[in-house]
């Protein structure tokens, strides 16, 4: 409860996805904890989604909702994989991190995953952790200007 109290409510949601996800909080907790809220802040359940595995997912997940689109979280792709989001069908967004993406071997697999994401036309978009965190802007706007080039074709 104090998470969604004391937070800014893109924080509070990915606490609560986090805790979530971990296992940490079941069906029951969560009850009580939204049971306990004012009620201008119940409506926050409705963002919350277990399969968010980072807070960058779940506040990526939120500005993604915010600009309109269609998110699917942990998409299995042929030839690709499980992916963070597949946004409008078209679009997949991967959230990287330094502590997952940092080793070479790690980003020549990204590269290749993204190379078999083009030849099925799917567009492959990664933003860092940090900047959808302390840069949500520049994220935003790079969003943006996907959605728009794709839109003209």
């Amino acid at each position: 409860m104090q998470a969604v109290l004391c937070q800014p409510v893109r924080a509070a949601i990915a606490t609560l996805d986090s805790a979530i996800h971990r296992g940490l909080v079941g069906a029951e907790q969560l009850d009580a904890v939204f049971d306990a809220l004012p009620r201008r802040l119940r409506v926050i359940r409705k963002h919350l989604d277990a399969a968010a595995e980072s807070g960058a997912e779940s506040i990526m997940r939120i500005i993604l909702r915010r600009l309109g689109c269609r998110v699917q979280s942990q998409v299995k792709i042929p030839d690709v994989g499980r992916v963070d989001f597949l946004v409008d069908g078209w679009l997949i967004v991967e959230c990287d991190s330094e502590a997952y993406h940092a080793d070479w071997e790690q980003q020549k697999k990204d590269h290749r995953r993204d190379q078999a994401a083009a030849a099925r036309g799917l567009v492959t978009y990664r933003p860092i952790a940090e900047d959808i965190f302390w840069n949500a802007d520049v994220v935003v706007r790079a969003v943006r200007g996907l959605l728009l080039t794709r839109a003209v074709r």
